[in-house]
């Protein structure tokens, strides 16, 4: 039970670390994609703007999504079959 608790436990935190880094960047993606038709000093400043609330929020959302997927799966992937 103990080893169960401890691979469902890094299995979330893993999923949710690489579910936060990918949400964040694709939210960047799509954030900046409001910028690319403005001139070049203002698409830089747009971008600076954009930049952080994207990656804020991408991230945060990726990662509790990626973490209640990890916890789901790993707990899926663990559980004894009872007869």
């Amino acid at each position: 039970m103990k080893n169960r608790t401890l691979i469902c436990s890094l299995v979330a935190i893993a999923s949710g670390i690489l579910g936060g880094y990918i949400s964040g960047q694709t939210t960047l993606m799509l954030h900046s994609q409001k910028c690319h038709n403005q001139p070049w000093a203002v698409q830089q400043l747009c971008n600076t703007w954009v930049t952080p609330g994207a990656i804020w929020q991408g991230s945060t959302t990726g990662l509790w999504i990626g973490s209640i997927l990890g916890a789901f799966v790993a707990g899926m992937a663990t559980s004894q079959n009872r007869n």
